[in-house]
């Protein structure tokens, strides 16, 4: 059985002990979250797609670790003036493990 979730504002597709690293959430490490926003679950043929959530579905996680991504380099350029700007961006992560899928 596999699931879309929403979470961040991005989506994604989850099975039964994956892993997924999503947008920090303010959890601390080693508790469960539940995801509420399933957009779809289901198997091969048995699907249940929600509109735009499904009614009753939640996937449990347990908070494995948080973690910063890799670095972004922005760099900005302005022609004829001799000038530039560049900064740097690490976004914050948090890693799931899918627990259960119940819908």
């Amino acid at each position: 059985m596999y699931a879309i979730v929403e979470s961040g504002g991005k989506q994604y597709r989850v099975e039964e002990g994956t892993k997924i690293t999503v947008e920090k959430l303010t959890v601390d490490a080693g508790a469960e979250v539940a995801l509420e926003k399933v957009l779809l679950v289901g198997e091969n043929t048995d699907l249940k797609v929600g509109s735009p959530y499904v009614d009753g579905a939640k996937v449990t996680c347990e908070v494995v670790e948080h973690l910063r991504g890799p670095k972004v380099v922005v760099f900005h350029k302005w022609r004829r003036n001799d000038s530039h700007k560049k900064t740097g961006h690490r976004q914050d992560l948090t890693t799931l493990k899918i627990k259960s899928i119940t819908a």
